[in-house]
């Protein structure tokens, strides 16, 4: 059952980033149903931050169709909604307030799996937890960057994942970074800055 569960998620999971690519609103229903699929997943591997952030996913993927139909609204009339990939740049005062939220996450996430919790890799957990929590709240308000974080995050899972023996969700963080990159550029090339409008 476990690996009829980690492979629903793996197609549901790129399906979900295809989505982002092109910043389409479904994304978020198929968000939502590959992380529940995944608090299951990781709960069963005790890798217990990502089941956290996986809940936390499956929490935000309601916040993010329901922003993202409220910004839809103030999209260019010109184009359908649907076609149009609008974007925001990180601020240095941004950035701060961002990097403090990951390092504060960290820090709870690792003491609480290091001295709670039978996971054999706290410090990695805590960290892809972490970021990954800030980065979707990133992209929640479409901010470009959060592709960037989002590679980072990957590479780092694919080692975590590798090491719990998850080989076809390895194999998904390996995508998901090569789509990271293309859906940063995708946005760069074809995204109107909201800043410009």
């Amino acid at each position: 059952m476990e690996q009829v569960l980690e492979y629903f998620g793996v197609v549901t999971g790129l399906l979900y980033l295809l989505l982002e690519i092109r910043q389409h609103k479904a994304m978020w229903v198929v968000g939502f149903l590959t992380s529940l699929v995944y608090v299951f997943v990781f709960f069963f591997s005790k890798i217990y931050a990502d089941m956290g952030l996986n809940i936390y996913y499956v929490a935000i993927s309601i916040y993010g169709f329901w922003k993202w139909t409220q910004t839809d609204k103030t999209a260019d009339k010109e184009k359908p909604a649907s076609e149009t990939i609008l974007y925001r740049p990180i601020t240095w005062p941004l950035f701060g307030g961002i990097a403090l939220a990951i390092l504060s996450i960290y820090g709870l996430l690792y003491y609480v799996l290091h001295n709670f919790t039978d996971s054999p890799i706290p410090m990695g957990d805590a960290f892809t937890t972490s970021v990954g929590i800030v980065a979707t709240w990133m992209l929640a308000r479409r901010i470009i960057e959060h592709w960037i974080f989002w590679v980072i995050v990957n590479f780092v899972s694919v080692y975590l994942y590798y090491l719990r023996g998850l080989y076809p969700t390895m194999f998904l963080y390996i995508c998901y970074a090569i789509l990271a990159v293309a859906g940063y550029y995708t946005w760069k090339k074809k995204g109107i800055n909201r800043e410009q409008i």
